[in-house]
């Protein structure tokens, strides 16, 4: 069920009906916890499944950890629960990669093994609730968290619809003391909820899928080489593409929880307006960079054992970062270059401790991080290292008997979106979306909503899945 979809309209009607009966908070809890198996139920109801065991093993997992007196068993109730965790994770997304690369490895040694078919169907959102979930263990075992009051929060804190399949991440001590009062919504919150709802929604339906989509889609699924002025453009479009289409689910999900009384962080803070690769990733899916710093790179060491070993703390972080969003080589090359970023990253500002920037260089260094940034998106998007090699070499200008790949029309289109979306991004670098919402007459905003979804309205039709739903 996507949030798109004229499924999910209905479906989230009917659960607003039950919701805003005079019931109990524990009965809502349970409408809550039902419609939540029910959203998620409708792609692939066998799936269920794996939401209990993880839900249940962590559950008696951290409950076991807590009361445990001897740190060995305490250990040994962390590793039960992380190992199921990443047991399911591993088995269902890199089964079928890993037995590859095995074939491939034994091959160069000689060995003959028989081609690895797994065959197996990747359950939507395992990446993101497996990460949720390991984070109550780890809070829990760490201290940063004392276990869930009772069994039916910690089933909401898993399964709460508005997060479960593409995020945010959200820790226990955001969600779970959310559920141990009655949450009811006000008028202000309902009508920014659904004015959150149009925004994503324009962000996803129109912007992403019907201007964006087909012109990376042509360049990078197509076999001609593109040249310059393509590469460049379809590039930029999938950056401002992905930004749509996941800042847009983040949008939705976070105008729906709002809807119902409930709070979730910001996962996008205008990412094209980032001076520098760490402001970038303080910008950039930020709930998942966050669970990589705390749960990754400072277990690693972080910064507290020197550069070399800051460094490679960077490297393994953006490394798993990559691996985490898909079973390809490609998303590891994509983590590793934004690693080597990174890395550069400290060693400039060490080199120049002592210079204050100007204007000009704060430009530079804004515009050199753009430019990164789509260098890297190329691997993201391309489905191999040939595409990916092609592509680059089409930005670089040197590949040879090119053709246009792309129409004038959506040269320009692509072209005019992407710099309205950057232009935005710069324009509200230093402002909150409920600062500009609160200075702007009713009026006009009446007629951007109005505008947003009436274009929503008339680019529907496809329901398109979300680019994250794959990961």
């Amino acid at each position: 069920m996507f949030f798109n979809s004229l499924s999910f309209a209905l479906f989230f009607v009917c659960f607003l009906c039950v919701h805003n009966l005079p019931l109990g908070w524990t009965a809502k809890k349970i409408n809550l916890l039902l419609a939540s198996y029910i959203f998620y139920a409708a792609w692939n109801p066998p799936f269920i499944l794996l939401l209990w065991i993880s839900t249940l093993v962590d559950w008696y997992a951290a409950d076991r950890l807590y009361r445990a007196q001897k740190p060995a068993a305490r250990r040994l109730w962390l590793a039960l629960s992380v190992l199921v965790n990443l047991g399911m994770l591993v088995y269902f997304k890199y089964g079928e990669f890993l037995a590859q690369n095995l074939v491939a490895v034994a091959s160069t040694f000689g060995i003959t093994l028989p081609p690895a078919h797994f065959d197996i169907v990747l359950p939507v959102g395992i990446s993101f609730y497996t990460f949720a979930t390991m984070s109550y263990t780890l809070d829990v075992y760490r201290g940063h968290a004392p276990p869930a009051r009772n069994f039916l929060d910690y089933a909401l804190f898993v399964t709460f619809f508005p997060h479960l399949v593409a995020g945010p991440i959200m820790r226990p001590a955001e969600l779970l003391p959310q559920f141990a009062t009655p949450r009811r919504a006000t008028s202000h919150q309902i009508l920014f909820g659904i004015g959150l709802v149009t925004l994503g929604l324009f962000n996803k339906v129109v912007l992403a899928d019907t201007f964006l989509a087909t012109v990376a889609e042509q360049v990078y699924d197509g076999t001609a080489a593109p040249g310059w002025l393509d590469a460049w453009v379809a590039t930029c479009a999938f950056g401002a593409q992905i930004f749509c289409d996941f800042a847009g689910y983040s949008t939705i999900a976070i105008g729906v929880a709002m809807s119902i009384g409930f709070a979730m962080p910001g996962n996008f803070r205008l990412p094209y307006a980032a001076i520098g690769l760490s402001d970038f990733w303080r910008r950039w899916h930020i709930t998942l960079s966050a669970w990589l710093r705390d749960y990754v790179y400072i277990p690693l060491g972080g910064n507290r054992h020197g550069e070399m070993r800051a460094s490679a703390a960077v490297m393994g972080t953006m490394l798993l970062g990559g691996l985490w969003h898909g079973a390809s080589w490609t998303f590891v090359a994509w983590g590793g270059l934004h690693g080597l970023y990174l890395c550069g990253e400290r060693v400039v500002r060490r080199a120049s401790h002592a210079f204050r920037p100007g204007v000009l260089s704060l430009a530079l260094a804004a515009a050199t991080t753009y430019v990164l940034v789509h260098v890297a998106w190329v691997f993201f998007r391309a489905k191999d290292f040939a595409r990916a090699t092609q592509v680059l070499r089409g930005m670089l200008g040197v590949n040879a008997d090119v053709k246009p790949i792309l129409s004038s029309y959506q040269l320009a289109t692509a072209s005019a979106i992407v710099l309205a979306v950057v232009a935005t991004h710069w324009l509200m670098r230093g402002r909150t979306l409920e600062q500009v919402v609160a200075r702007t007459p009713p009026l006009v905003l009446s007629v951007f909503w109005a505008a947003m979804a009436v274009s929503v309205i008339l680019a529907q039709g496809s329901d398109n899945a979300f680019i994250y739903f794959q990961f």
